[in-house]
């Protein structure tokens, strides 16, 4: 008779879908296309579930950093923006492209990157001479960074007697802060082109050069008698506003979207789904508790949900400060094309619960 549990350690074997350890799928910073240094992290092996295409953090402007995960139905979205950065910029099939942040390329994809064929490299150490050594050495087509970096080592080039070392003719796209005014000029001065994209770890690309990059960014009014608006993507708030107007982007003169004054939208507008396409509405209030947790948007479900509707309905309830009488009329967000970023995320938690990877080790069921 066999010894049971030599037959028990040739089951477990022989099992499919339960790996040990060392064969369990690994997702590097390689495989994210990030594998470059940074100051303000230090790299952790962490348990990523298998529903979330990539884990990354906000960049910490407005609070402290926070955990950012990017599921696989909105991943197409956010590549597609991330494309049409490189497009709206002039960028060319396998042009190089010097990134100063690696964790930059997390708000394009990768996947965006290796559309058009760019080779990318990281600098050797974050700081302004390591940029200085590369942009001497490497010869980049494209150089992404925070502009008053980009804009001090220009400047120490010219310090230096460097200018005749830098490349001749270089395009720099500017993201992560509102865009350093000083740049402007310098850039043009050097006979560079200069772009400016707005977006967040949250939803990748939202605005280059003051147009909007996706088909369901809104703009809704942050305080009335004003002309600042909030970018609203999908029907989830941003947080962020801006000057909206004729004026143009100092990068683009038809741009409407002055990204370079950015201010936090105060107070902040409440998210009500109302109507929704899905069948029951568990659902939805499943997917609200997934934006919290992965957007850290909070998205409230009304007690009188329409399911089934031929789209999503989202409503905007401005807050009101206590010297603000403003009315409170909700803004309505109303799908599909509007509504596709939140659409995106019910689509994650459906497939999740449809198709969610369960481990039998740890079973929350009574």
């Amino acid at each position: 008779m066999n010894d049971p549990i030599s037959t028990l350690e040739w089951l477990v074997q022989a099992q499919q879908g339960i790996p040990s350890f060392s064969e369990m799928p690994r997702r590097t910073l390689a495989d994210k296309g990030i594998a470059g240094p940074t100051a303000a992290h230090v790299i952790e092996e962490i348990h990523t579930p298998l529903n979330l295409a990539m884990v990354t953090f906000t960049t910490g402007s407005s609070a402290f950093q926070n955990i950012v995960g990017v599921t696989w139905c909105e991943l197409p979205l956010r590549t597609e923006a991330g494309k049409r950065v490189l497009q709206g910029c002039g960028v060319t099939t396998g042009q190089q492209l010097l990134v100063t942040y690696a964790p930059l390329v997390n708000v394009f994809t990768c996947q965006a990157l290796e559309a058009f064929d760019l080779r990318w490299s990281f600098l050797s150490h974050s700081c302004r001479d390591a940029l200085l050594i590369a942009l001497c050495r490497q010869m980049p087509d494209v150089v992404i960074g925070e502009s008053s970096f980009l804009r001090a080592t220009l400047e120490q080039a010219q310090k230096m007697n460097l200018i005749d070392r830098l490349p001749k003719n270089l395009t720099l796209i500017t993201a992560g802060t509102p865009l350093d005014e000083a740049l402007v000029p310098l850039a043009q001065s050097l006979g560079y082109t200069l772009h400016d994209v707005y977006g967040c770890q949250e939803f990748g690309w939202l605005v280059l050069d003051g147009i909007p990059l996706r088909e369901d960014i809104s703009l809704v009014a942050t305080r009335q008698g004003d002309d600042w608006r909030e970018v609203i993507v999908g029907g989830l708030p941003t947080g962020d506003s801006f000057p909206v107007g004729t004026g143009g982007h100092l990068c683009n003169p038809a741009g409407i979207i002055q990204t370079w004054k950015r201010r936090r939208t105060t107070p902040e507008y409440e998210m009500v789904v109302v109507a929704t396409t899905a069948h029951h509405q568990e659902i939805v209030e499943r997917t609200a508790r997934t934006i919290m947790r992965i957007k850290g948007r909070i998205c409230r479900v009304s007690p009188k949900l329409q399911t089934l509707a031929e789209a999503t309905h989202i409503q905007l309830i401005p807050g009101i400060l206590p010297d603000d009488a403003s009315g409170s009329v909700p803004i309505d967000i109303i799908g599909p094309d509007a509504t596709a970023q939140f659409d995106a995320l019910l689509a994650s938690q459906r497939e999740l619960q449809q198709q969610g990877k369960n481990d039998p080790a740890w079973s929350k069921a009574r």
